[in-house]
């Protein structure tokens, strides 16, 4: 089940002016183009975004998302009609036919159990072509990206137009083992509401990644460093083979 962050409707209408820099995408773009893909899926697409960019680049896209509310915001954006929007999971993958599937925004974290996990590697390898790829992205452990997750270090006020001022902050909950959860506190200045949105994030270490990829049937072809967070992530390029053995 997807945060409330994307669920809520009056969340999702304020992600992207509260996010509005994704240079992260940008290398995503160019892997697209490096890659030669001319389908692509974009799974977790939330407010559509990354696949709003590929679409205007000529590409076909499908974005799959479980939160109805991002999908909708994401429906109403100008170029929303190039793309064929999914609300669902994994398990609502369309078939074999994308030259590339992405993963972008750590999305691949909030996966945190093993058999969703799976369903996720299963689902995205039935929804390749032969020869497609699989591109995602997850935070290196070892560098405890929740040390920073605090109020005094995420504390921001955005305007945001026909909104007003949104007060925004992160809370740490719990670090148990690869599980990391935390709260995401908003607070509208037009009426004074306050929501939250609680998450959990499975921080998986390189090799545990690389061994669930290949007994899932892809071959991993390279780990990447994220441009824009040297030493922060690692971004997996996984391939499904051209045939199977």
């Amino acid at each position: 089940m997807a945060d409330e962050c994307f669920r809520h409707p009056r969340l999702a209408a304020v992600y992207d002016p509260l996010d509005p820099d994704r240079g992260d995408l940008d290398p995503y773009l160019r892997m697209a183009e490096e890659f030669g893909a001319r389908q692509v899926l974009d799974i977790g697409c939330g407010t559509g975004v990354f696949a709003l960019r590929l679409a205007a680049r000529g590409l076909r896209v499908v974005g799959v998302d479980p939160a109805g509310a991002s999908l909708e915001v994401a429906r109403g954006k100008p170029g929303g009609e190039r793309v064929r929007w999914i609300h669902g999971d994994a398990t609502a993958l369309p078939p074999p036919a994308a030259d590339l599937a992405t993963m972008t925004g750590n999305a691949a974290q909030e996966i945190t159990g093993p058999e969703d996990w799976h369903a996720f590697l299963r689902g995205a390898r039935a929804a390749l072509r032969p020869g497609g790829r699989l591109v995602f992205e997850t935070r290196i452990p070892a560098r405890r990206a929740w040390e920073e997750w605090n109020r005094e270090a995420t504390y921001a006020v955005t305007d945001v137009p026909g909104t007003g001022a949104v007060e925004y902050w992160v809370e740490l909950l719990d670090v148990s083992g690869p599980l990391v959860t935390f709260r995401q506190v908003y607070r509208f200045a037009a009426d004074g509401q306050v929501l939250t949105s609680e998450s959990t994030l499975r921080f998986r270490e390189r090799r545990e990644v690389e061994t669930e990829l290949a007994a899932r049937g892809f071959v991993v072809e390279d780990v990447r460093d994220a441009p824009d967070r040297p030493g922060k992530e690692f971004v997996f390029v996984a391939r499904r083979p051209e045939t199977s053995h």
